[in-house]
């Protein structure tokens, strides 16, 4: 009986002790402290890069809060947040990645592959925590076949990719803390 209730209040304590613990560990893998840290901002990113769909830089400010929002137990406000987020897109490149030939000596040989890079500029201010203070370049790219389509019929879709993994890297870098 005496060992029954030894172990009782050892289970106890540990509840207790694992409750009191104030950084929260979800399965989205952060590590936020939800008692000091309850809100976020995003300022509109602005398309510096002299490239890209009319609407790229919106998409990706929306985007990025739209990750936020369901991957953090954190309210979105619309400026001075607890975590704020402010930035642009700083590079919108197309680059030939594989050549290949033409088969004619007259004619030039052509892309084989093309490859779409996008890069970001974020400035991450925690306001609880300045220490985790940052400017960070973020950069992906995806690869396409112009022989068999046009950059016009994918790039909607090579862009969405691209932000989508420029945005798991913000938010790796920012509040996982890997």
């Amino acid at each position: 009986m005496k060992l029954n209730r030894i172990k009782f209040l050892l289970v106890w304590v540990t509840i207790l002790g694992l409750q009191g613990c104030a950084v929260k560990y979800s399965f989205t893998g952060t590590n936020i402290n939800y008692e000091l840290v309850k809100t976020f901002s995003v300022e509109n990113f602005f398309n510096d890069s002299g490239g890209g769909p009319a609407n790229m830089e919106q998409r990706f400010t929306e985007a990025l809060k739209e990750y936020y929002q369901r991957n953090t137990q954190l309210e979105l406000v619309r400026s001075n947040g607890d975590l704020q987020f402010s930035g642009s897109i700083v590079s919108y490149t197309l680059t030939p990645q594989a050549v290949v030939s033409s088969g004619d000596p007259n004619l030039p040989d052509r892309a084989g592959q093309m490859r779409l890079t996008i890069t970001v500029s974020v400035e991450y201010i925690n306001m609880t925590n300045e220490e985790e203070n940052k400017k960070q370049t973020f950069a992906f790219f995806k690869d396409y076949d112009p022989r068999t389509v046009t950059l016009l019929d994918v790039e909607s879709e090579l862009v969405e990719d691209i932000f989508e993994t420029i945005i798991q890297d913000i938010f790796t870098a920012t509040v996982a803390n890997w």
